[in-house]
């Protein structure tokens, strides 16, 4: 891969990660399109840990407030019910599915999933429900009624 193809599709996918679409999936598409050969998981993963590095640095504050509160509600039942300590636990819980499913999957990942077919087939199936989603949405959910459930369900549609 080129340092061209390289700045591309980091370009491709800083501007796409934070936007309710696949940044894995338009680099892969991005790729494509060029006539360039797939970047490959392992190009996909270093270019969301830039992302996310950034992701990090930006809510530095808010993280370190909500890893600090989570921290004290292990030893301090009542700080269970603190806003950022339960979402701290809902952070973990959602980190749960993608773990399991990357685990029964990895073999999987860098080969049938990178398939153009199910690439384009996902993004358009999951754009109609999301889509949907936002149509019917109430946005009425505060933090405090969040279960594990739902953070489970979070993390299945992460």
């Amino acid at each position: 891969m080129s340092w061209f193809e390289s700045l591309i599709l980091g370009l491709v996918q800083g501007l796409t990660e934070f936007l309710p679409v696949s940044s894995s999936a338009h680099l892969r598409l991005t790729a494509a399109f060029s006539g360039w050969k797939d970047p490959g998981a392992a190009f996909t993963a270093i270019t969301q840990i830039g992302t996310e590095a950034a992701v990090l640095i930006y809510f530095r504050k808010d993280i370190g407030r909500i890893i600090s509160a989570w921290t004290r509600s292990l030893t301090d039942k009542a700080l269970r019910s603190d806003p950022d300590a339960r979402m701290g636990w809902l952070v973990i819980i959602g980190s749960v599915p993608i773990v399991v499913l990357g685990l029964l999957f990895q073999d999987s990942i860098d080969t049938v999933f990178r398939n153009l077919w199910i690439t384009v087939a996902m993004l358009a199936g999951f754009g109609i429900v999301i889509g949907i989603a936002d149509r019917l949405a109430r946005n009425v959910r505060p933090l405090e009624s969040l279960t594990w459930g739902h953070g489970v369900l979070f993390g299945l549609a992460q």
